[in-house]
């Protein structure tokens, strides 16, 4: 099947949101295809023993509205 580019951007916003889900979701699918590089698979696992070291910093939403309130 062939779409050409003309023929999505004749889709709604929201029929190219579903679209782009779509598409996304069949390469989260066949992510084996596409293997990670070894200097990508170093820095993953750099973050997630960074992740378990430390405790992230999180927002209530609460928090988060009065920061955007204030600007910054």
């Amino acid at each position: 099947m062939t779409v050409s580019l003309d023929e999505i951007r004749r889709l709604s916003v929201a029929d190219r949101m579903d679209l782009l889900e779509a598409i996304w979701d069949s390469i989260a699918d066949d992510s084996d295809i596409l293997p990670l590089t070894e200097s990508q698979r170093r820095e993953l696992d750099a973050r997630l023993d960074a992740l378990a070291r430390e405790t992230p910093i999180l927002s209530t939403w609460d928090e988060v509205r009065s920061r955007v309130d204030r600007g910054g």
